[in-house]
């Protein structure tokens, strides 16, 4: 975490989690729309997660972090997933500014949960980062809520990212079922032409 540049946004998510959710929503939309879903795009997933998080277009720099275990090399419902070879210091430039990616694993030194943690312990402490979106394992929630309501900083809009509303908080909270959707190509209309049908 030593040689990340900090931008002012910087989104933190648990890669499994994110993966585990957008498989679920595959195999739960194919067999309620009757076709085959895509992979997820990660490009337009992390542009949607940067939007929930009160990011608006323009030149902003975003850090991406997705926190994994040493045995996971890729997100395997996403393109591109695979954490070395196609993320892990690479970035895109879209509507909201450049995103830039980090996929630190923990060497096998920390379990996933520890690096989570520890990583937005560190972000939270970073005076530069003014928005921070955050992906956490639920059973890490309280755990979350903790490290935000230590923090020093007042200043930092703070959002985290969970598949129902969570109690309490001082921070914003998404769906993150939302996002992952707009990420496989599932519209809204279809999912109301498939209440109707």
């Amino acid at each position: 975490m030593n040689n990340i540049q900090w931008s002012e946004n910087v989104i933190i998510a648990d890669a499994a989690l994110v993966d585990r959710v957008a498989f679920d929503l595959i195999v739960n939309f194919e067999r309620m729309l009757e076709r085959r879903i895509p992979q997820a795009d990660m490009a337009k997933w992390v542009e949607c997660i940067a939007l929930d998080g009160g990011l608006r277009n323009g030149e902003h720099q975003t850090t991406v972090i997705l926190t994994h275990d040493k045995e996971m090399t890729a997100m395997k419902n996403f393109v591109p997933g695979q954490f070395s070879e196609e993320l892990d210091g690479k970035a895109f430039k879209g509507n909201l500014g450049e995103f830039c990616f980090s996929t630190p694993n923990g060497e096998g030194f920390v379990d996933k949960d520890s690096l989570f943690l520890d990583t937005l312990q560190t972000v939270m402490q970073q005076k530069e980062v003014k928005r921070v979106m955050v992906i956490p394992e639920e059973s890490l929630y309280n755990n979350v809520r903790d490290i935000v309501r230590k923090a020093e900083d007042d200043l930092k809009r703070v959002t985290v990212f969970a598949m129902q509303p969570m109690t309490g908080g001082g921070f914003c909270q998404e769906i993150l079922g939302y996002s992952l959707m707009a990420a496989l190509g599932i519209r809204g209309e279809e999912l109301e032409a498939g209440v109707k049908s």
